[in-house]
């Protein structure tokens, strides 16, 4: 059944609205387009089908037939459609929602089949590494398959060939862009055509995660053999300062520690320098993965065991666990000689290692306070 008006709908478990991907908009934007392209009307709303099975209905915001003299266009005279869908991301924060996605569409060379294309505000590939070659547009593979499917359910009822070129945009997409990592990744010229399901669910951070996996792709493409997850712009620029990495060899690790994890001991690059702040890295030294402030928290009371183990005394430890912060902690111990830093990132490259268990991935751990002034370091294991 299909979900009326291309609004989201609403996830029962957690009583947020789930959206709609970038492929999901242009599919829809594509479908209506290339009906029009057919029979002269567009169908609004235009219903899709998703790789699940779902059947979204959606809005379309912008239509146009042009023809090829300039008359008034009529079934099969018109030389491209183009319709345009906005994403209705639902609850989640996603820096493309309210994006007005377009598809123009315009018969194509027999036989061709479906041929993409990167309008105004879609990026092109420039490097290797992604599930794209390079130069082509950056519409990935599922949206891509999405609109082959769309044409030819499109072309099966109204006797067209299926054989067309559909011109994806996303207006204001350049500068969207420049706010994810597709800069980094090597996209130039606007946002990736992104989804596996059609659907965003809320706080899933799915594109953050891709972005992770796509950023350790693109780095062993290039042959490096170190990398750095990082979680933030100043241990970015700490970890470029103490290893002097290239741009391509930087993960925006964020809270997502796990997933940097999780991808590098499928598809290992030899050394790993995590790099963040003393209180993020402690939760990943207490074992957390998720280093969100939502979904874990300092445990001071760790802190204070591991300050024991450093050669703290009781009072010392006392005060640790009750100091107001992480950086708190840090700054008593370093006035006692007490190294609490240190003792946080060998505990951070422990939790490391044994995710990456078993996969050739060397670890070293620098801790930062706000300044960007390292205060714990753990070096990698080994000869």
């Amino acid at each position: 059944m299909a979900e009326p008006g291309g609004r989201a709908g609403q996830l029962k478990s957690s009583g947020l609205r789930h959206g709609w991907t970038t492929g999901a908009c242009a599919t829809a934007a594509t479908k209506a387009a290339y009906t029009a392209l057919l029979t002269g009307e567009f169908p609004d709303p235009v219903t899709i089908t998703l790789p699940k099975g779902q059947q979204p209905a959606f809005a379309l915001a912008a239509e146009e037939l042009t023809p090829a003299d300039g008359a008034t266009s009529v079934a099969g005279t018109a030389p491209r459609a183009m319709a345009g869908v906005v994403k209705d991301a639902g609850d989640d924060p996603d820096v493309t929602h309210g994006a007005l996605i377009r598809s123009t569409v315009r018969a194509g060379e027999p036989g061709a089949g479906v041929v993409f294309r990167a309008g105004p505000g879609v990026g092109t590939v420039t490097k290797p590494g992604l599930p794209l070659p390079v130069g082509e547009p950056a519409i990935n593979p599922v949206p891509r398959q999405m609109i082959r499917d769309a044409v030819a359910e499109v072309a099966a009822e109204h006797g067209g060939t299926g054989d067309v070129v559909v011109e994806i945009s996303v207006d204001h997409g350049e500068e969207i862009a420049r706010s994810t990592w597709n800069p980094r990744l090597g996209i130039l010229g606007g946002l990736s055509i992104l989804g596996t399901t059609g659907i965003v669910v809320p706080y899933s951070c799915s594109a953050w995660i891709d972005s992770i996996r796509r950023g350790v792709d693109v780095a062993r493409a290039a042959g490096r053999t170190h990398v750095a997850g990082c979680t933030g712009s100043t241990s970015e620029k700490v970890a470029v300062a103490v290893h002097g990495l290239p741009e391509d060899a930087l993960l925006d690790m964020g809270d997502f520690a796990g997933a940097v994890l999780k991808y590098l001991k499928r598809h290992p690059v030899p050394r790993l320098t995590i790099a963040g702040g003393f209180a993020k890295l402690s939760k990943l030294a207490a074992g957390h993965l998720d280093l969100h402030s939502a979904r874990s928290q300092v445990d001071k009371g760790y802190l204070a065991e591991l300050a024991r183990r450093g050669g703290a005394g009781e009072a010392l430890a006392e005060a640790v666990a009750a100091a107001n912060t992480g950086l708190e902690a840090v700054q008593l111990c370093r006035a006692a000689g007490v190294p609490l830093g240190d003792l946080v990132a060998e505990a951070a490259r422990a939790t490391a290692l044994g995710v990456l268990v078993g996969s050739p991935v060397a670890v070293d751990v620098i801790c930062i306070d706000r300044a960007g002034t390292i205060v714990g370091r753990a070096e990698p294991l080994g000869p």
